[in-house]
C-alpha cells in the first residue's frame, strides 16, 4: 500500500477511509457505499464523522439542535459545509466483500490523519480529538439551535 497522489488529480492526498456496510455480527446492514456517500456530501455533522471533523478544521461553528442531543453547524453551517465538500473533497472507492478488513488495514499503515478510530498512532490523532471535543463543549454551552 504505497499512498501516492493520483496522476489525475491536480492535488490529491488520501486523508479518510470509510466503508459501507460495517460489520454487524447479528443483523444485516441496511446500509450501502451510495448512501453513506451522499450522506457525507449532503448530511448533517450528527450522521457522518467526516463532517463533523471538516467541519471543526474549518472552524464551523457546531450547535445542539432539536432536542438538544444532537449535534450539527445549522442549516447555514451545514450548506458552507456542503459547497466547500463539493468544490475540495474527492472520493474514490473500491468494491470489498469485507470492506471492514480492507479499512483496518489501511488506517494501519497509511497516514490518514482524519481518521480517528483505529488510528490512535496518528500524529494528528490527539490534535483531532481535543477540536472536535473543544468544539463539543462549546456547543453545550450554547442555547439549542432551532
Amino acid at each position: 500500500f504505497e499512498q501516492a497522489p493520483h496522476p489525475d488529480l491536480d492535488a490529491g492526498r488520501l486523508l479518510y477511509v470509510g466503508i459501507a456496510p460495517r460489520y454487524m455480527a447479528t443483523k444485516t446492514s441496511k446500509q450501502n457505499l451510495r448512501k453513506r456517500v451522499r450522506y457525507h456530501y449532503r448530511g448533517n455533522a450528527a450522521g457522518s464523522t467526516l463532517r463533523l471533523t471538516l467541519g471543526c478544521l474549518l472552524g464551523l461553528e457546531l450547535r445542539r439542535v432539536g432536542s438538544g442531543t444532537r449535534m450539527t453547524f445549522g442549516k447555514d453551517g451545514e450548506a458552507d459545509l456542503s459547497k466547500w465538500m463539493a468544490d475540495n473533497a474527492r472520493v474514490c472507492w473500491i468494491e470489498q466483500d469485507e470492506p471492514w478488513a480492507l479499512e483496518s488495514q489501511l488506517i494501519s499503515r497509511l497516514d490518514l490523519p482524519l481518521n480517528l478510530q483505529q488510528n490512535s498512532h496518528n500524529a494528528f490523532h490527539a490534535r483531532l480529538t481535543e477540536i472536535r471535543a473543544q468544539a463539543r463543549s462549546r456547543a453545550r454551552e450554547l442555547p439549542v439551535s432551532k
